[in-house]
Protein backbone atom coordinates (compact mmCIF):
# COMPACT_ATOMS: atom_id res chain seq x y z
CA UNK A 1 0.00 0.00 0.00
CA UNK A 2 2.78 2.34 -0.65
CA UNK A 3 4.09 4.72 1.83
CA UNK A 4 1.29 4.16 4.49
CA UNK A 5 3.61 1.08 5.46
CA UNK A 6 5.95 4.02 7.08
CA UNK A 7 3.21 6.73 7.78
CA UNK A 8 1.20 7.00 11.50
CA UNK A 9 -1.71 6.93 11.93
CA UNK A 10 -2.61 8.67 15.32
CA UNK A 11 1.12 8.15 16.85
CA UNK A 12 2.49 10.40 19.12
CA UNK A 13 6.04 11.20 19.40
CA UNK A 14 7.96 12.77 22.15
CA UNK A 15 4.59 14.00 23.81
CA UNK A 16 3.24 12.03 26.65
CA UNK A 17 -0.25 11.18 25.63
CA UNK A 18 -2.28 11.94 29.56
CA UNK A 19 -3.43 15.38 28.72
CA UNK A 20 -1.68 16.13 25.29
CA UNK A 21 -3.44 18.25 22.97
CA UNK A 22 -1.92 17.05 19.34
CA UNK A 23 -0.20 14.00 18.11
CA UNK A 24 2.77 13.59 15.46
CA UNK A 25 3.27 11.45 13.05
CA UNK A 26 4.98 7.36 13.81
CA UNK A 27 3.71 3.95 14.04
CA UNK A 28 0.29 4.43 13.82
CA UNK A 29 0.01 2.42 17.06
CA UNK A 30 0.16 5.24 19.63
CA UNK A 31 3.83 4.42 19.43
CA UNK A 32 6.38 7.36 20.08
CA UNK A 33 8.60 6.81 17.24
CA UNK A 34 8.38 6.54 14.02
CA UNK A 35 8.37 3.03 12.37
CA UNK A 36 6.23 1.58 14.69
CA UNK A 37 8.36 2.03 17.48
CA UNK A 38 8.90 -1.85 18.15
CA UNK A 39 12.47 -2.01 18.05
CA UNK A 40 13.95 -4.98 19.21
CA UNK A 41 14.37 -8.84 18.56
CA UNK A 42 13.46 -10.32 21.92
CA UNK A 43 9.89 -11.76 22.73
CA UNK A 44 8.74 -12.52 25.61
CA UNK A 45 8.57 -16.79 26.06
CA UNK A 46 5.57 -18.61 25.45
CA UNK A 47 4.20 -20.20 28.75
CA UNK A 48 1.96 -22.84 29.18
CA UNK A 49 0.21 -24.49 32.63
CA UNK A 50 2.27 -21.65 34.38
CA UNK A 51 5.74 -23.39 33.25
CA UNK A 52 7.88 -22.02 30.60
CA UNK A 53 8.22 -23.74 28.00
CA UNK A 54 11.97 -25.80 28.07
CA UNK A 55 12.30 -26.90 24.15
CA UNK A 56 12.16 -24.64 20.95
CA UNK A 57 11.03 -27.75 19.29
CA UNK A 58 7.75 -28.66 21.81
CA UNK A 59 7.12 -25.07 21.49
CA UNK A 60 7.18 -24.87 17.80
CA UNK A 61 5.17 -27.75 17.71
CA UNK A 62 2.78 -26.73 20.12
CA UNK A 63 2.42 -23.35 18.25
CA UNK A 64 -0.69 -22.81 16.97
CA UNK A 65 -0.56 -20.84 13.50
CA UNK A 66 -3.25 -18.82 12.72
CA UNK A 67 -2.37 -17.23 9.54
CA UNK A 68 0.99 -16.56 7.73
CA UNK A 69 2.58 -13.19 8.10
CA UNK A 70 2.23 -11.87 4.58
CA UNK A 71 -1.03 -10.97 3.17
CA UNK A 72 -4.33 -9.33 3.35
CA UNK A 73 -6.84 -10.89 5.27
CA UNK A 74 -10.60 -10.33 5.11
CA UNK A 75 -12.35 -10.25 8.58
CA UNK A 76 -14.85 -12.88 9.23
CA UNK A 77 -13.83 -15.07 6.32
CA UNK A 78 -9.97 -15.25 6.26
CA UNK A 79 -9.49 -14.69 9.94
CA UNK A 80 -11.72 -14.45 12.76
CA UNK A 81 -12.36 -11.27 14.83
CA UNK A 82 -9.67 -11.62 17.99
CA UNK A 83 -6.20 -10.65 19.51
CA UNK A 84 -3.04 -12.40 17.81
CA UNK A 85 0.21 -11.87 18.21
CA UNK A 86 3.40 -12.59 15.90
CA UNK A 87 7.45 -13.35 17.73
CA UNK A 88 10.80 -13.02 16.70
CA UNK A 89 10.69 -9.95 14.63
CA UNK A 90 13.60 -7.79 13.21
CA UNK A 91 14.59 -4.24 12.49
CA UNK A 92 10.73 -3.23 12.43
CA UNK A 93 10.34 -5.16 8.80
CA UNK A 94 7.03 -6.57 10.28
CA UNK A 95 4.37 -4.29 9.42
CA UNK A 96 0.84 -4.72 9.75
CA UNK A 97 -2.82 -2.75 9.58
CA UNK A 98 -6.24 -2.57 10.32
CA UNK A 99 -8.48 -1.49 7.89
CA UNK A 100 -12.69 -0.71 7.59
CA UNK A 101 -12.36 -1.29 3.53
CA UNK A 102 -10.00 -2.59 0.99
CA UNK A 103 -9.90 0.75 -0.68
CA UNK A 104 -6.19 1.08 -0.03
CA UNK A 105 -6.38 4.65 0.77
CA UNK A 106 -5.46 6.37 4.03
CA UNK A 107 -8.58 7.12 5.30
CA UNK A 108 -9.36 3.49 5.23
CA UNK A 109 -7.16 2.82 7.86
CA UNK A 110 -8.05 2.04 11.51
CA UNK A 111 -4.36 1.14 13.24
CA UNK A 112 -1.18 0.10 11.95
CA UNK A 113 2.52 -0.58 13.37
CA UNK A 114 5.68 -1.45 12.10
CA UNK A 115 6.98 -4.18 14.86
CA UNK A 116 10.26 -5.65 15.95
CA UNK A 117 10.26 -8.45 18.79
CA UNK A 118 7.07 -9.37 19.39
CA UNK A 119 3.75 -7.63 18.52
CA UNK A 120 -0.19 -8.25 19.31
CA UNK A 121 -3.32 -6.73 17.54
CA UNK A 122 -6.82 -7.22 18.63
CA UNK A 123 -8.50 -7.32 15.08
CA UNK A 124 -12.24 -6.57 16.13
CA UNK A 125 -15.30 -7.98 13.64
CA UNK A 126 -16.12 -4.59 12.66
CA UNK A 127 -12.74 -4.48 10.76
CA UNK A 128 -12.98 -5.79 6.70
CA UNK A 129 -9.12 -6.20 6.01
CA UNK A 130 -5.80 -6.83 8.35
CA UNK A 131 -2.78 -6.53 6.14
CA UNK A 132 0.16 -8.29 7.28
CA UNK A 133 3.86 -8.03 5.59
CA UNK A 134 7.06 -9.01 6.20
CA UNK A 135 5.82 -10.83 9.57
CA UNK A 136 6.71 -14.21 11.17
CA UNK A 137 3.19 -16.49 11.69
CA UNK A 138 0.80 -15.03 13.72
CA UNK A 139 -1.04 -17.17 16.39
CA UNK A 140 -4.44 -16.61 18.41
CA UNK A 141 -4.50 -15.84 22.11
CA UNK A 142 -6.66 -15.67 24.44
CA UNK A 143 -8.84 -12.98 25.81
CA UNK A 144 -7.34 -12.96 29.04
CA UNK A 145 -3.74 -13.01 30.36
CA UNK A 146 -2.49 -16.45 31.33
CA UNK A 147 -1.78 -17.38 34.75
CA UNK A 148 2.19 -18.56 35.43
CA UNK A 149 5.25 -17.10 36.67
CA UNK A 150 5.21 -13.91 34.33
CA UNK A 151 9.12 -12.43 33.91
CA UNK A 152 10.44 -9.47 36.36
CA UNK A 153 12.71 -8.25 33.12
CA UNK A 154 12.45 -7.71 29.89
CA UNK A 155 14.40 -6.67 27.03
CA UNK A 156 14.46 -3.10 26.43
CA UNK A 157 13.59 -3.30 22.35
CA UNK A 158 11.66 -6.46 22.91
CA UNK A 159 8.52 -4.97 21.77
CA UNK A 160 5.15 -6.02 23.16
CA UNK A 161 4.13 -7.77 26.58
CA UNK A 162 1.32 -8.98 28.33
CA UNK A 163 0.74 -7.49 31.35
CA UNK A 164 0.44 -10.72 34.03
CA UNK A 165 1.49 -13.53 31.45
CA UNK A 166 4.86 -12.45 30.35
CA UNK A 167 5.63 -9.20 32.58
CA UNK A 168 4.52 -9.29 36.21
CA UNK A 169 3.10 -6.10 37.06
CA UNK A 170 5.02 -3.77 39.11
CA UNK A 171 7.51 -0.65 39.24
CA UNK A 172 10.26 -1.08 36.53
CA UNK A 173 13.45 0.81 36.50
CA UNK A 174 15.65 1.09 32.82
CA UNK A 175 18.90 3.40 33.03
CA UNK A 176 21.48 4.72 30.24
CA UNK A 177 19.55 6.08 28.04
CA UNK A 178 20.17 8.52 25.41
CA UNK A 179 18.53 11.21 23.10
CA UNK A 180 14.99 10.50 24.19
CA UNK A 181 15.44 7.11 21.98
CA UNK A 182 13.89 5.31 24.79
CA UNK A 183 9.76 4.68 24.52
CA UNK A 184 7.63 2.86 26.82
CA UNK A 185 3.76 2.95 26.30
CA UNK A 186 0.94 1.14 28.96
CA UNK A 187 -1.99 -0.22 27.12
CA UNK A 188 -5.55 -1.00 28.21
CA UNK A 189 -5.74 -3.32 24.80
CA UNK A 190 -3.90 -4.27 21.71
CA UNK A 191 -6.07 -2.37 19.47
CA UNK A 192 -3.35 0.53 18.70
CA UNK A 193 -5.87 3.56 19.16
CA UNK A 194 -5.16 6.47 20.60
CA UNK A 195 -7.76 5.68 23.12
CA UNK A 196 -5.67 2.41 24.28
CA UNK A 197 -3.17 3.87 25.84
CA UNK A 198 -3.19 4.51 29.41
CA UNK A 199 0.09 6.58 29.41
CA UNK A 200 3.85 6.65 27.52
CA UNK A 201 6.67 8.62 27.74
CA UNK A 202 10.29 9.10 25.69
CA UNK A 203 13.25 9.06 28.32
CA UNK A 204 16.87 9.95 28.20
CA UNK A 205 18.93 8.98 30.97
CA UNK A 206 16.35 6.57 33.60
CA UNK A 207 13.79 5.53 33.12
CA UNK A 208 10.89 4.48 35.91
CA UNK A 209 7.37 3.51 35.22
CA UNK A 210 4.77 1.36 37.49
CA UNK A 211 2.76 -1.22 35.61
CA UNK A 212 -0.45 -1.87 37.06
CA UNK A 213 -1.93 -5.14 37.24
CA UNK A 214 -4.88 -3.59 35.46
CA UNK A 215 -2.71 -2.61 32.53
CA UNK A 216 -3.09 -5.15 29.52
CA UNK A 217 0.00 -4.50 27.42
CA UNK A 218 3.26 -2.72 27.95
CA UNK A 219 5.40 -1.65 24.97
CA UNK A 220 9.01 -0.48 25.06
CA UNK A 221 11.15 0.64 22.32
CA UNK A 222 14.99 1.64 22.30
CA UNK A 223 15.31 1.40 25.90
CA UNK A 224 18.13 0.08 27.74
CA UNK A 225 16.74 -3.84 29.33
CA UNK A 226 13.94 -3.46 32.23
CA UNK A 227 14.22 -4.59 35.46
CA UNK A 228 11.52 -5.23 38.41
CA UNK A 229 12.43 -3.14 41.51
CA UNK A 230 9.20 -3.24 43.60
Amino acid sequence: MGMKARIALGAVVGVVVIGAVSANGGSGSGDGKASGGDQGSSAPADRESGTERDSGAEAAAEKKVAFEGDGDFQVGSDIKPGTYRTTGNTDDMCYWERAKDASGEMDSLLANDNVSGTGYVTVKATDKLFTSSGCNDWEAVGPQAEGGSPAATMAGDGGMFRVGADIAPGTYKSTGNTDDMCYWERAKDAEHSMDSIIANNNVTGTAVVTISASDAYFKTSGCQDWKKTA
